[in-house]
């Protein structure tokens, strides 16, 4: 069982910058930033897996980036210009594999508002 959590949520201004942190209870190879609005489902933000690169939505592409930091097990969210359409909950998921079988394990989240 694998364990994720969230941080660094807040009030930011528009055009400013945050940085979400995630941080799994143990290794993760694949790790994804998922963000979701109340209505609406949780949509693809970000994607690392190993040491294979990154992969953005369009929406987001040269103003998110997505890092991560093996030695804590601990990914990071750097968003940058930030815009009103930012605003949503972000979710941090981890995708571990065994045997051919793929499990997800998901953070609690964390919420960003974009204020003007």
């Amino acid at each position: 069982q694998l364990r994720l959590v969230e941080s660094g949520g807040g009030t930011v201004e528009v055009g400013g910058s945050l940085t979400l942190s995630c941080t799994a209870s143990g290794i993760a190879p694949a790790t994804n930033w998922y963000r979701q609005t109340p209505g609406n489902e949780r949509d693809f933000v970000a994607g690392i897996i190993g040491n294979s690169g990154t992969n953005y939505a369009d929406s987001v592409k040269g103003r998110f980036s997505h890092s991560r930091h093996d030695p804590t097990n601990t990914v990071y969210l750097q968003i940058n210009n930030l815009k009103a359409e930012d605003s949503a909950t972000y979710y941090c998921k981890a995708v571990t594999s065994r045997d051919g079988n793929y499990t997800n394990y998901w953070g609690q989240g964390t919420h960003v508002t974009v204020s003007s």
